[in-house]
């Protein structure tokens, strides 16, 4: 759900942000700005808990070995 709201900004940065993010993109750009900052989605914690499946961890370190042979055939 989307909530509406009010801020108040200098001018000069106002008409920044028209020039170059656009004034129909302002809300967008502003809400990917903030929201890392703001919204936990603990990507640390996704990691580890890939980093502990050691099925998937093996089939990555095959896939990633198996490129460096792709590597030394491939024409430069």
């Amino acid at each position: 759900m989307q909530k509406r709201m009010t801020i108040t900004m200098d001018e000069a940065v106002y008409e920044g942000l028209v020039r170059v993010v656009g004034r129909r993109k302002i809300s967008a750009f502003l809400e990917n700005l903030a929201r890392p900052h703001v919204v936990s989605d603990d990507l640390a914690a996704g990691y580890r808990a890939m980093a502990q499946d050691t099925q998937r961890e093996q089939d990555a370190l095959d896939w990633s070995e198996a490129l460096i042979g792709d590597a030394t055939h491939a024409s430069r």
